[in-house]
């Protein structure tokens, strides 16, 4: 059916239907909303165009005024329409359309590309870098200075600082349950910097061929391991963590996020935990813990790191970067004594080595306690933004379950069956940043994502997460309709 409204604007909306007597008002409803949709898309409807009044563009199309109304509001939840007192219904100012997602990054891991410039950041994996203790940390740089022996400014130590390594080996051992010692840390610029150093170890050295990994977790660092030749093979991940009882002697490592999965959320089952450390004591494997948000916890208590287990299997990798902020790159690895050396040999001169500096500044603020001030502020922080989370979505997308929050900076929701990709399609519209679980999953993964969306509300500064969470909320509400 086609029809014309004379009011405000003239509209061409093809229906698609046959609106004899009896047609099914959801039918109908439908049919509409989706109408009004594409008119919107293709831009035959421009931002700020009004609409006709519900009760006109009902009589001009032959529909029911409620019909209108509830296609109306559908669209309004969704973000291609807005509704105001006094100025009437109007089309959103909507982004340009963008091209499809490139789905294939390496040629293996199908991978959503971002958007670099959201209006709403709900990324999973970054700290609100605003949030970065400025003054704090300019007057441990001062004091750390004013202190430093003229050879810290030299090329110095493969390992690091002394000084940072002496305050990591207490700090870690006071706050993560590490058992190591300062000769046994070496600081790198990143997680990925680290995984590689090991991933080089594992191919050289100790001749290994395969490192399994989480069926969840970051594609790049599965990519980092396959791009050294070592196979990747999925341990499948459920409510106990990763089915680390599947490891094999054919593996020579396993990468886990043990502390809180990511991005599930979940914390690895003590039970789980002790088949890993037996699997590595039986075959001389490694467990590579990724410790990445291990600070950050609020309905429970912590979780201590696998390290403290079997500091002779497991290698620990920790980072600045949840805790103060990624532009630091400054890391840190507590290896088994046996890999020290190794490490370092492959931490060759030409190597990227994080800021002397920065490695001065951190020791002394973590020296200082104000690493423990900070950390205990932004853990109040967060556990507020996931508190008005939850209570957001439980007001306004009650169908929505939402998991994996007892620690760490992002939720996981879980979506009625189906409505995935009109969530992703809604957010995209909003200039929402949000990512689908399934962006996650390993290639050769048995069990097929969920309709679920990973969701970082630490990402935001402060005055920007109220509007990201309405746009959140919006783009699920209108999922639900």
């Amino acid at each position: 059916m086609k029809a014309r409204a004379n009011s405000a604007v003239d509209l061409h909306l093809d229906l698609g239907l046959d609106l004899a007597p009896g047609a099914s008002r959801h039918g109908v409803r439908a049919a509409l909303t989706g109408a009004l949709r594409e008119a919107v898309r293709t831009g035959r409807l421009v931002p700020g165009t009004q609409l006709p009044p519900s009760r006109t563009l009902a009589a001009d199309l032959g529909l029911s005024r409620n019909t209108v109304a509830e296609a109306y509001a559908d669209l309004v939840a969704e973000g291609w329409l807005t509704a105001r007192q006094g100025s009437g219904t109007r089309v959103a100012e909507l982004p340009p359309a963008r091209p499809a997602p490139n789905l294939q990054r390496g040629g293996r891991s199908p991978v959503p590309a971002r958007d670099p410039a959201p209006t709403h950041n709900f990324y999973a994996g970054s700290p609100d870098v605003s949030a970065f203790p400025r003054a704090e940390w300019l007057a441990a740089a001062r004091r750390a200075l004013t202190r430093a022996p003229s050879e810290a400014f030299g090329a110095g130590d493969r390992r690091g600082r002394v000084e940072l390594r002496t305050a990591l080996a207490e700090y870690l051992a006071r706050a993560r349950g590490l058992r190591t010692h300062p000769d046994r840390i070496v600081l790198v610029s990143g997680f990925g910097h680290g995984l590689s150093l090991l991933g080089r170890v594992l191919r050289d050295e100790l001749r290994a061929r395969e490192a399994a990994v989480e069926s969840y977790g970051l594609w790049f660092h599965r990519e980092q391991l396959s791009g050294l030749g070592l196979h990747t093979p999925p341990l499948e991940v459920d409510g106990r963590g990763a089915d680390t009882t599947a490891l094999t002697d054919r593996q020579s490592a396993v990468l886990l996020t043990a502390a809180h999965q990511f991005p599930l959320g979940v914390p690895l089952h003590p039970d789980r935990r002790a088949a890993a450390i037996a699997w590595a004591r039986r075959t001389g494997g490694l467990v590579i813990e990724d410790d990445y948000d291990g600070e950050f916890r609020y309905d429970r208590q912590p979780v201590g790191a696998m390290q403290g287990l079997a500091p002779e299997h497991v290698a620990y990798l920790g980072t600045a970067s949840k805790s103060l902020a990624p532009a630091l790159r400054l890391a840190w690895m507590a290896l088994p004594e046996h890999l020290v050396a190794p490490v370092l040999a492959a931490k060759a001169e030409w190597e990227r080595h994080p800021s002397s500096l920065d490695q001065l500044t951190l020791a002394e603020f973590i020296a200082s306690g104000g690493y423990d001030r900070h950390l205990r502020a932004q853990r109040l922080r967060y556990r507020r933004r996931r508190d008005r989370l939850v209570a957001a979505l439980a007001e306004r997308a009650p169908e929505v379950r939402v998991t994996g929050i007892a620690a760490g900076l992002h939720a996981v929701l879980e979506l009625p069956p189906g409505t995935g990709p009109a969530a992703l399609t809604a957010a995209s519209w909003l200039r929402l940043a949000v990512e689908p679980l399934g962006a996650f999953r390993h290639p050769d993964a048995t069990a097929p994502a969920p309709d679920a969306l990973v969701v970082g509300y630490a990402s935001p500064a402060d005055h920007a997460f109220p509007a990201a969470l309405d746009a959140l909320c919006k783009s699920l509400a209108g999922t639900a309709a």
